[in-house]
């Protein structure tokens, strides 16, 4: 059957990595990685903080030829060179469809992607690239309005989308508007990779979820993993984890 979908795996390159006794590679998700198969819609990378999730994820998007700092394949600056090496070790089996248009967002640098658009704008030489976003500066709007204004006008439909934590610009509320607007666009054609720890956006349905962990990725369903199960509890008995967690 005809590979439709940008990529759809992603494949370490075991026998190049000199050591796994090193960083990144020494990480138990990259230690354990032979392979990793995409969802043709949405992808969600998740585990706790120091799992590996984000550094996986921009070595995708970088290897996908992303900046690793954030913004699309156009944007190629560097505030500061903190990307690991894993992307030269990571093929990426991609589809016969080509997309039409990208973007790699990086919660902790969109401050830098903003500022990037700016200095280009006030450089001149075309069309104002803050068009694209709405034609407000995005540094004149809040973190989750200005993440809100990248989904509703620069993403669009049959493009590949790579987003790390973007709940931490989110409110709950816009939260739900996130998986709305991914819907509209994964119907458009595009692809998701997701490194988040929100239930409510790894909620989405049909997704595949993988779980990073000790013991490397796991492949597990929403009702499983321990965000939804945490927050099932938390809302159901928050009165009696109170008490537990205020014990003297």
């Amino acid at each position: 059957m005809m590979n439709t979908q940008f990529i759809s795996e992603v494949v370490l390159k075991r026998d190049q990595v000199a050591s796994f006794d090193e960083y990144p590679f020494c990480l138990h998700a990259v230690k354990h990685l032979e392979s990793l198969a995409l969802h043709p819609a949405v992808t969600f990378l998740v585990g706790e903080n120091g799992s590996g999730k984000s550094t996986l994820l921009e070595a995708i998007a970088a290897a996908w030829g992303f900046n690793p700092e954030g913004g699309s394949k156009n944007f190629s600056f560097s505030t500061r060179a903190s990307h690991s090496s894993l992307y030269e070790y990571l093929r990426l089996v991609k589809g016969v469809r080509r997309p039409q248009d990208g973007y790699f967002l990086r919660a902790e640098s969109y401050f830098n992607v903003a500022t990037n658009i700016e200095e280009l704008d006030e450089g001149g030489g075309g069309g104002r690239i803050i068009d694209s976003y709405g034609g407000v500066s995005l540094h004149e709007q809040s973190h989750g309005e200005s993440f809100m204004a990248l989904m509703l006008n620069r993403f669009g439909g049959d493009s590949l989308f790579m987003l790390d934590e973007p709940e931490a610009a989110l409110s709950p509320t816009r939260q739900m508007s996130m998986i709305a607007r991914m819907h509209e666009l994964v119907r458009q054609g595009s692809q998701f990779v997701i490194a988040t720890h929100s239930p409510i956006i790894m909620a989405y349905p049909n997704a595949r979820i993988y779980v990073l962990g000790e013991a490397g990725i796991e492949c597990v369903p929403y009702e499983e993993t321990e965000h939804y199960r945490i927050t099932h509890t938390w809302m159901n008995e928050y009165p009696k984890m109170l008490e537990t967690l205020m014990e003297p």
